[in-house]
This record gives structure tokens, sequence and C-alpha cells, in this order.
């Protein structure tokens, strides 16, 4: 099936949403019993972890853990947001810096100044976009970054969501209360849906939806750890306690460059396998053999394919035996675990 399908509908009880591209399913979002990146709660300073480097939070979800801490006090009162998913039996991970995220504006209340996205090229649309902002923003104080979103889209529309943001930041920063308390909700996956996939696409809602355009049959396939490569190679992607391992093989292609071919494939592939199964943490990929001075070129694949992903992952480097590390944000719950499997 050709073009772009948004597909709203539950999963296993959960709300949830699917993009297919071309008949593929290239993202998805289920709702979980975890707090959602992006909620903002009003927290408590608990006990400082020196060897950390951060300090525990007492918030009305359990406890939270900060970073770089080493000015804030126990019992001191903060505004955080939820930055990702914990590993089990941790604390969730939070920010000081919070983020006020929606379709086409993301106002920033530490970070002043107005800023388009590097993506919108045209200066006509850049000057018309800005023009915009400054009148939304005036005398607002926050910065203000526009996405790529806004490129083409109405000039009302843009001002409204603009507008939205700037409401929610200032009942989030003008709270007064003491007590740990969910001042701002994370968005689920169906706003999420029309946050994030922007571009021109179908939408297919309610029960069903998923079973029409082949997500149901995606999803069963992404509980097996393989993923074809193009070219007749096989990617195996297995989450341990510890780590992601990837395993790379070229199946039946003998020939002098199959390694290296196989190994392209499986750098194009791997954001799309992570992504899709919620996995992050420390990943490490046992790639098909291939000539050192091929590894700048495996290199070069795997951050092109990186950089169209929406989750932050850093490239770590090879190891003594040859494996390719990464370590990749846990933006997102295991797939295997939202569905019980």
């Amino acid at each position: 099936m050709k073009g772009r399908v948004v597909a709203l509908d539950h999963i296993a009880g959960r709300e949830a949403a699917a993009l297919m591209v071309d008949g593929v399913l290239e993202d998805l979002f289920i709702a979980s019993d975890a707090p959602a990146p992006g909620t903002i709660w009003r927290a408590i300073a608990d006990r400082p972890v020196k060897g950390q480097g951060g300090i525990f939070l007492a918030t009305p979800e359990g406890s939270a853990f900060l970073r770089q801490s080493d000015y804030i006090a126990p019992g001191q009162r903060l505004l955080v947001q939820v930055m990702g998913y914990a590993e089990p039996g941790k604390a969730v991970p939070v920010s000081l810096k919070l983020l006020f995220k929606s379709r086409y504006a993301i106002v920033t209340p530490d970070a002043p100044g107005i800023n388009v996205s590097r993506a919108i090229k045209d200066d006509e649309e850049r000057e018309r976009i800005l023009e915009i902002a400054h009148e939304a923003m005036e005398g607002a104080g926050h910065g203000l970054i526009l996405r790529s979103s806004c490129a083409g889209a109405d000039d009302e529309a843009i001002a409204e969501d603009i507008a939205a943001m700037l409401a929610a930041a200032a009942a989030v920063l003008g709270d007064t209360g003491t007590e740990p308390e969910v001042l701002l909700d994370g968005d689920q996956p169906h706003m999420m849906a029309w946050r994030e996939w922007t571009a021109p696409a179908e939408v297919a809602e309610g029960p069903g939806s998923f079973d029409a355009h082949g997500v149901t049959e995606a999803i069963e396939a992404l509980m097996q750890p393989v993923e074809k490569l193009p070219g007749g190679g096989t990617m195996y992607v297995e989450p341990t306690r510890a780590l992601v391992a990837v395993d790379v093989n070229t199946g039946g292609d003998t020939s002098p460059a199959a390694g290296l071919k196989a190994n392209i494939a499986a750098a194009r592939a791997l954001p799309r396998a992570l992504r899709l199964r919620g996995l992050g943490g420390q990943i490490a990929m046992d790639l098909a053999p291939m000539p050192r001075k091929d590894r700048t070129t495996f290199e070069n694949v795997l951050k092109g394919a990186l950089r169209g992903d929406n989750e932050e992952t850093a490239m770590a480097g090879w190891t003594p035996l040859g494996h390719f590390e990464l370590q990749r944000k846990r933006g997102r719950l295991p797939l295997a675990q939202l569905l019980g499997r």
C-alpha cells in the first residue's frame, strides 16, 4: 500500500498510534503506566548521591533522579520534567530545563531567543514564520523554537500553538504549591501522533484501524529478534539485562564485499529496529567481517541514519574485539514489556 497512513487505535488495552509508510511500519507510540516523557512535576529534593553526581527527588509518582545537583539542598522545592524511562528498579530521570512542546512550537523558558528550524531553507518562509512568532511572543520573556512543521502551515495555527504553549508555561512557572504534584501530563500516543507526524497522511481512527492497515501484523513481527536486510543479510536485535545485542550476518552472499554490504544495510535499519522495539541503553553491534579500512564508511552511514531518528544516540566507537557500541536514550519502554510478552 503506497502513501502515509496514521492509524489511531488501541492494543492490549492501551492507547496506541502507528505510522505506516508505503505499507511498512515506520513509527509506533503505545501508552504505558509509567509517567510519560514531558510530564512536569513539582518535586522535593531528597537524598544526594555524591558518587553519581546527582540527587534523588520525591515526586507524586515515586522517586526521580536529577543529575548535576551540587547547588540543590535537601527539602528544596523544584520544578522538573520527565526526560525518559527508567531501567527496572531505578528512579525516573528528570531535568530542571523545562520544555513546552507542541506541533509547531517549543517554548523554552531557560533559553531566550527565537529560533527557526534549520530544515526550513526558504528565506521568505523563514521571515513569515518569524513575523508570526515575534507578534505572538511579544512581552513573553521566554525562548521559542519554531519546528520544521511550520513550513507551509497556516499563520493562525502557528500563532495559536505558540499561545497554547505560553499559557502552559505560565501556569507551570506560576505554581506556588509546596507538596509533590503533577503540574502537566506528558502527551499520550494519539496526541503524540498529531504532534510528531506532521507530513500529509491519511488518518484512520477507531477499533480495527490497526488490523485494516497491517499494523497488528507488523507488531507481531517485532516480537521476533530477526530483521531481514536488503541483499539477503539478517540482523538480530536481542535485549539482555545489561545491553542490547545486535548480530549482523551476511546470509547467502559470499562475495568479497558481503560483510560491508550487510553492515551498511544494518546501519540503515538499526534506528527503526530500535525505535519500534522501544530499546535503549547500551547497544553492542557484532558486525559481519569487513576490512578495517571500511570502518569509516560504516560509521558515516550509521551517523547519517541516526541523524533522522528522534531518540538521542551517541556513537561510542569500536571495542578491542571489533564490536561497535552506542549509547541510546531510553525515550520509550520496550515493546515486549508494554504488550506483556
